[in-house]
């Protein structure tokens, strides 16, 4: 019987131990992201940020590019080849895509969760 009681007390506490040491998940999003753009595409086509996050974009290519909203939600302005610029992520979460407004063929998407 002493062992059954045994038994049930180390039972209870490996329980009360498992949930105060449970995983806590962070922001999907990160705080911080980048893109760069080479032979006129964005890399990577899609970034995961949260909302505010910097995101700094690179021109690799010999042309100027943008990054410029879909919906006017937000523009770098011209990124001239080989200039580095950095802008604020939508405060709201949503899927926001984005163009190079001198090439529109070109296309990209932030994720802001």
């Amino acid at each position: 019987m002493g062992a059954v009681v045994g038994l049930a007390l180390v039972t209870a506490g490996c329980g009360a131990g498992h949930s105060a040491t449970s995983p806590v998940h962070p922001p999907t999003g990160a705080r911080t992201s980048s893109i760069a753009i080479t032979n006129f595409m964005f890399l990577p086509a899609t970034v995961t940020v949260v909302p505010g996050a910097t995101i700094t974009v690179v021109n690799r290519d010999d042309v100027t590019h943008t990054v410029t909203s879909s919906t006017g939600g937000f523009d770098s302005g011209d990124i001239a080849p080989g200039a580095t610029v950095s802008f604020t992520a939508p405060d709201r979460a949503g899927t926001y895509s984005y163009i190079c407004s001198i090439h529109q063929y070109m296309t990209g998407t932030i994720v802001v969760t």
